[in-house]
């Protein structure tokens, strides 16, 4: 496709989409280790910054061909893209600003489930069916394996692990989940690019995974600590556990069935399973409250701005 002002806007709005998650998700993939002392914050956002370049490269093609492919009943316009990702974009900002950690993903669907009705291009529901179900069961499972896998590591660490062994677990766990977020995040941004065959799902990939670590290095500090010292009291077997539960769930997902789910709401269910395995007392159920509010008012958000916006477009025949 031969490069033009509607595709040179569309390729910016999706590389400043993944800028912006690649902070989004920093508190998600390095918050705990850095809470904990594992590591410093510079060390972190620069492990983190290549492990999510590495994921969306090699390993979001799957993730990307759903969004750009099995989601929508025909291709998306240049133009329809830039409004239906602007929305979404605009309302990651937002969340962003207001520290609240919202599904970006279930952000981004939405809103290209609002765009496609808009433009009567149709709604592959059964892909959406898929997606939500994948949705609703990976933050119980999380919770789950969060509880077992606290309870394996005590055994583990009471039976001859030390501290510092714990502490390099953990950043372990940080890379590991910092790999799944590439993998499962970058469709969100670069998605778009499949959808109106501008970009091919590699290309994708690295392009948004360049945007992700870039994020992730510019403006991810100020997310490091909510989802860390916010929700749950931690030590360091409770923090290890969660991470690799995280990118466990979500990797499987994203490797098993081609679905991306919300890297946050996995570690939430993975941090809320590791405060039961000490006792309901360590969770903060008040923040989990106002996260969960987020959640709703994040996809319903994103259906109606992209729906609107896109609409008043067509009247307007830009689109």
């Amino acid at each position: 496709m031969p490069v033009s002002a509607d595709s040179l806007v569309l390729a910016t709005l999706a590389v400043g989409f993944a800028w912006s998650m690649g902070a989004h998700y920093t508190g998600a993939c390095m918050g705990m280790p850095y809470a904990t002392g594992a590591v410093g914050v510079r060390p972190a956002l620069a492990t983190m910054a290549v492990f999510v370049l590495v994921g969306a490269s090699l390993l979001s093609h799957g993730v990307l061909h759903t969004v750009g492919e099995r989601l929508l009943g025909a291709g998306m316009g240049l133009r329809a893209g830039s409004a239906m990702l602007g929305a979404a974009f605009a309302l990651t900002a937002l969340y962003n600003r207001l520290k609240l950690p919202t599904s970006t993903i279930q952000i981004l669907v939405s809103a290209m489930v609002g765009a496609g009705l808009a433009q009567h291009i149709g709604v592959k529901w059964a892909t959406l069916a898929r997606l939500v179900a994948v949705w609703a069961v990976a933050p119980f499972a999380a919770l789950a394996l969060g509880f077992v896998f606290t309870r394996i590591l005590d055994r583990v660490l009471l039976a001859g692990g030390s501290r510092q062994t714990a502490r390099r677990l953990l950043v372990l766990a940080g890379c590991f989940a910092s790999l799944t977020m590439g993998a499962n995040d970058v469709a969100n941004a670069t998605g778009v690019l499949v959808a109106t065959r501008l970009s091919g799902c590699a290309m994708a990939g690295v392009l948004g995974g360049c945007g992700l670590a870039l994020g992730v290095i510019t403006w991810g500090r100020g997310l490091l600590e909510r989802m860390a010292f916010e929700i749950v009291r931690l030590d360091l077997q409770m923090a290890a556990a969660a991470q690799f539960v995280q990118a466990l769930v979500v990797l499987s997902a994203v490797l098993g069935f081609g679905a991306f789910t919300s890297m946050n709401q996995a570690l939430v269910g993975a941090m809320a399973g590791a405060g039961l395995a000490r006792g309901v007392e360590t969770v903060r159920w008040s923040t989990l409250r106002a996260i969960l509010e987020g959640w709703v008012a994040g996809p319903l958000s994103g259906l109606v701005l992209a729906y609107l916006l896109t609409a008043a477009l067509r009247v307007v025949g830009w689109v």
